[in-house]
């Protein structure tokens, strides 16, 4: 792939989770999340992105996210289980998107906050439309998800590089 290569990074917040008496890694979702997780489902096959490769946090309530979220896909991306994105900063966060391989045109990132929301905040130079403010006024609510697009090398990847092309919460449907 060259230089040019038009990519997307669908940034997607784990949905509501439950406070039981477990550590923080371990908590499942809520009732309410299970149902955020259908709806985000729902919105992720309306975009129809052909995503090549998932990256999901290892806590429960984010594989949880994508476990029912993936269901309303037509294709299920090659998933792998990232450690390093539970709790990660957004400086480890943009690491993590440039050992992208570049084979990858469509990446989906499956996280938390704050993470999801300052690296759609850091990432974003431009947007179309609302997408900016929207995100600004909302914050990046659980199940909230953002679509960057930006072209070039997943190693060029760095603060300005991409356009907010879509921003979506559980409370836009």
């Amino acid at each position: 792939m060259s230089a040019d290569t038009p990519r997307r990074i669908v940034l997607l917040r784990h949905a509501k989770a439950d406070w039981p008496q477990v550590a923080d890694h371990d908590r499942p979702l809520a009732d309410r999340g299970r149902q955020e997780a259908a709806a985000v489902g729902l919105k992720l096959a309306e975009l129809d992105i052909d995503f090549d490769l998932a990256l999901c946090s290892t806590a429960t309530r984010t594989r949880e996210t994508w476990k029912i979220a993936a269901q309303h896909l037509s294709h299920r991306p090659k998933t792998v289980h990232e450690e390093r994105l539970y709790e990660a900063s957004l400086g480890e966060l943009i690491a993590l998107l440039n050992e992208t391989p570049e084979e990858v045109s469509d990446l989906l990132v499956i996280g938390h906050n704050p993470g999801m929301h300052a690296l759609a905040d850091a990432l974003a130079g431009r947007a179309e439309g609302d997408t900016l403010q929207r995100l600004t006024l909302r914050g990046f609510p659980p199940a909230s998800l953002a679509v960057l697009a930006f072209t070039g090398s997943w190693k060029s990847v760095e603060h300005g590089v991409g356009t907010l092309a879509g921003f979506w919460t559980p409370q836009d449907h």
